[in-house]
């Protein structure tokens, strides 16, 4: 059995963080795992950024709220589920994810849970598992099924070298120029082309 596992954020739906810090006018809350390799020097860096400006999980959700996907990408997951099983492997929240997967058509999504207090404040984060995309893909494996995986940041490295199979999706020019040895895509129909390839 064939398996496509994908990333959320930049393949499928913009940057969410990205979009708050817009929102909220906060320049340094746009930093994601784009720039920085190190997820949880990443999260707390955000943490202690909405404890210092008191902004809440709903002030996210909000956000989130008026947030749509990527242009097309609708369209690709509707055409990716037509020809394979799909599974989303992101270090999203899952407080955050909801609504997007809704406008996706609800695909399987694997990712990580915030903890909050009485009053909304995102006190901590919990990680479904350390390095969890390449160790879902792992096990998947370990299932006798063949993974093709794509996405566009650090985070997304390892789960594509681990399933063999795969492509960059629109990934920052550092990170192409580092891994030449990896495919890489920049359109829905290029991605879809790879997966056909992998699929036939």
């Amino acid at each position: 059995m064939r398996l496509v596992c994908l990333d959320l954020e930049g393949v499928l739906v913009p940057e969410i963080w990205i979009a708050f810090a817009d929102a909220v006018g906060i320049p340094e809350l746009r930093r994601t795992t784009r720039d920085e390799s190190d997820y949880n020097k990443l999260m707390r860096f955000r943490l202690d950024l909405l404890d210092k400006n008191n902004l809440k999980l709903p002030d996210i959700q909000k956000v989130i709220g008026e947030m749509d996907v990527l242009d097309g990408a609708a369209d690709f997951t509707r055409k990716l589920l037509e020809r394979s099983s799909l599974i989303i492997l992101s270090d999203t929240f899952e407080q955050f994810a909801k609504p997007l997967m809704a406008k996706l058509g609800y695909p399987t999504l694997f990712c990580n849970s915030l903890v909050t207090d009485a009053e909304g404040k995102i006190v901590d984060y919990r990680l479904r598992q350390t390095d969890g995309k390449k160790k879902a893909v792992a096990a998947l494996k370990s299932l006798n099924m063949e993974i093709f995986a794509a996405g566009d940041s650090f985070n997304d490295l390892a789960m594509i070298r681990e399933a063999g199979s795969g492509c960059l999706f629109r990934p920052p020019e550092k990170i192409r120029e580092e891994n030449q040895d990896i495919p890489s895509t920049e359109t829905y129909a290029e991605l879809l082309e790879q997966i056909d390839l992998f699929l036939s």
